[in-house]
């Protein structure tokens, strides 16, 4: 039992920083982002799914320790069939949006690139989220920046251990 002097606990929509703030903030983000890139999608002629696959491929583009994408490793994390990914990856090439490269030490294995000029497309048309994303982080120190980039680390990593 808890006496009458004792503080009763902080219930998240009391404290800024709990958990089910954080929760609300991270469903709006997220639909935010969501229906960009659903616009996205049907200004270019895709899916969804397309602009997914397209994101995963640019990440894969500048992650160093796994290489450039490939057709396996984009269908398991998109979670995907072979053949709903190969579809997939015919939309995007035949849109030129897409390349896919055989790679020179195994001819068998095949990387799959984002096109320049369709990078330039995404980029002109992600314009504005670009200069509010650079307004929001003007509103914030380095220090409070790297914190934020801490954070969005290890939930990048909780969602990712979900995953498996």
């Amino acid at each position: 039992m808890r006496s009458a002097d004792t503080p009763s606990p902080v219930l998240p929509s009391e404290d800024p920083v709990g958990l089910q703030d954080f929760a609300v903030l991270l469903r709006r983000m997220n639909g935010e982002f969501n229906r960009i890139a659903q616009e996205f999608a049907q200004s270019q002629g895709l899916h969804l799914t397309d602009v997914q696959a397209l994101i995963a491929i640019l990440d894969g583009d500048h992650a160093d320790e796994a290489g450039p994408m490939t057709p396996g490793r984009l269908r398991k994390q998109l979670n995907l069939t072979s053949g709903a990914m190969t579809a997939c990856l015919d939309r995007l090439e035949k849109a030129g949006h897409i390349r896919r490269v055989r790679a020179a030490d195994d001819r068998r294995v095949v990387h799959l690139h984002y096109a320049e000029g369709a990078k330039q497309v995404a980029r002109d048309y992600f314009q504005p989220l670009a200069r509010g994303t650079d307004a929001a982080r003007g509103r914030f120190t380095t220090q409070e920046l790297r914190v934020v980039v801490r954070f969005l680390a290890e939930m990048n990593r909780e969602l990712a251990a979900l995953r498996r």
